[in-house]
């Protein structure tokens, strides 16, 4: 649409000077009105995306939803996902835990996942503090300075060797059944008899056959699954004993 507006330089405006000799040509550009509303905008912004990609411009969703699940541009990952939080291999650990002599797939393992050991630390911590145990320091403390020691007991003795956080990860995993010890903490004094003896052998004897079983599958160390159970055992007893007493 082109506009010719024209200005009679005679014509006297309030305060203005008659000899300014402003004057207005005709133009050819077009009048950003017309495209700024309704579907203007879009459809040059569609055909220019067409002409470029030689695809249509994609849909996408403008919510706070849709940056945790599958929407937004195609083939992009969920927020959850690039996080490195994946759901169905914290589910597939967790399992694994819980029936340690059920076959182990060691694709699960190729990630150091990290948020399945953060949550049950946290939920032991939860169990502890609501039973009169204050013991979060101790907790990241033990689990940090026992990591650190058997993922390099585990590097001297496998050939291939194992990160640092997958060793986290697996030794976060199977802290389960002490968080199973803390749950029960919370309606019986651990602490009584010999209930809290008992109530805890179970629980380091099933973290360890899960760890040692996990670590020797990974590391190809079936020979020296004993080596292995040794120091993951002292680990998960010092996360009995702060349970317990």
């Amino acid at each position: 649409m082109a506009h010719s507006v024209l200005f009679d330089q005679d014509q006297m405006y309030s305060g203005g000077n008659p000899n300014d000799g402003l004057e207005f040509y005709q133009t050819q550009y077009a009048d950003p009105s017309s495209t700024a509303t309704g579907t203007g905008v879009q459809g040059s912004a569609d055909e220019f995306y067409a002409s470029s990609y030689g695809t249509a411009l994609p849909i996408v969703e403008r919510s706070w939803l849709a940056a945790f699940g599958t929407g937004g541009f195609p083939n992009e990952p969920p927020l959850l996902e690039e996080l490195g939080i994946n759901f169905q291999h914290i589910k597939s650990k967790t399992l694994a835990v819980l029936n340690p002599f059920k076959p182990l797939d060691t694709k699960i393992y190729d990630d150091s996942d990290m948020a399945g050991p953060l949550l049950f630390i946290l939920v032991l911590g939860t169990f502890l503090l609501l039973s009169g145990k204050s013991q979060f320091g101790y907790i990241y403390g033990v689990a940090l300075m026992g990591t650190m020691g058997i993922w390099a007991i585990l590097n001297l003795m496998s050939q291939g060797g194992v990160e640092v956080m997958r060793t986290a990860s697996i030794l976060g995993y199977c802290l389960l059944p002490i968080v199973f010890l803390g749950s029960i903490g919370l309606a019986v004094d651990l602490k009584t008899g010999q209930l809290g003896t008992l109530a805890a052998v179970i629980p380091i004897a099933w973290s360890t056959y899960s760890s040692a079983t996990m670590f020797v599958t990974v590391l190809s160390m079936s020979e020296q699954r004993l080596l292995v159970a040794y120091p993951v055992c002292l680990f998960y007893t010092s996360f009995a004993l702060l349970t317990v007493f």
